[in-house]
């Protein structure tokens, strides 16, 4: 199918926030390296993390070949503003339950937006999320497993995890901050729309989490944490930009 040229735009907007996510989330997991409860975890939010930046460098090789900036250009040489990811994915670990209940909503909502892009009538992304949902579906078997365990496990880590829910979920619901060209997306079969996936996300999580003896807020009763799609973001994302492209910055034209 031809993308027209309003498509085009719709699809580099897209890609922007898809591959913003990745690359912050997963430079927010690696800091686990060294970090996590026990070996196993340490090892498994790093390879997590590795993934993740994987899986932004794609979208941004994506962006290069529709005219826009190389992909170390574009990880490396943007500030806040120019970001596009959600609130969600920019909050320091914090305790291992907030990262993991973090990991948990994200990645279940990922495997679903992969799941529906592998659909896409624009071929360069559809091919990219039919290799990339494979992947993903590691990361969420390892997010229920431990949302099972640690909300089923004792009244402590039980309380926890409710804590960390109640904490993430509006975060959360920022993942689904529609665009302004969702209407071209679905009408190019390129992708469904946010609210189809935050339809679908919330039919998965919410019996997961309440067979772990959890609660979902209503999600009537929440305000969504948005403003991350357009630019708008919290304290936390510029400095920790400021660490990650301290290096790249100090000679962008340096080979490595």
């Amino acid at each position: 199918m031809n993308i027209s040229e309003k498509g085009f735009f719709a699809i580099k907007e897209m890609l922007y926030k898809i591959a913003d996510d990745q690359l912050i989330l997963g430079h927010r997991n690696s800091e686990w390296t060294g970090l996590g409860p026990v070996l196993e975890e340490d090892i498994a939010f790093s390879s997590m993390a590795q993934d993740k930046i994987g899986h932004s460098l794609a979208m941004y090789e994506i962006l290069s070949q529709m005219g826009e900036s190389d992909p170390d250009t574009i990880a490396f040489m943007r500030n806040d503003d120019q970001f596009h990811c959600c609130h969600l994915v920019e909050y320091p670990i914090g305790e291992y339950e907030f990262s993991l209940m973090r990991h948990f909503f994200f990645d279940m909502a990922e495997a679903i937006r992969f799941e529906m892009l592998a659909n896409s009538t624009f071929e360069p992304l559809a091919m990219v999320a039919r290799k990339i949902k494979g992947e993903i579906k590691y990361h969420t078997m390892h997010a229920q497993i431990w949302i099972n365990q640690l909300g089923a496990a004792t009244e402590e880590s039980n309380l926890r995890m409710q804590k960390a829910l109640n904490e993430t979920f509006p975060l959360a619901l920022g993942i689904f901050e529609p665009g302004t060209h969702e209407e071209i997306l679905a009408e190019e079969g390129i992708f469904e729309g946010e609210k189809a996936l935050q339809d679908k996300w919330l039919q998965l999580v919410t019996p997961i989490l309440e067979k772990a003896g959890l609660q979902v807020p209503s999600i009537s009763s929440i305000t969504p944490s948005y403003g991350g799609r357009f630019g708008s973001h919290t304290p936390h994302l510029q400095p920790m930009l400021e660490e990650m492209t301290e290096v790249f910055r100090i000679d962008p034209s340096a080979e490595w």
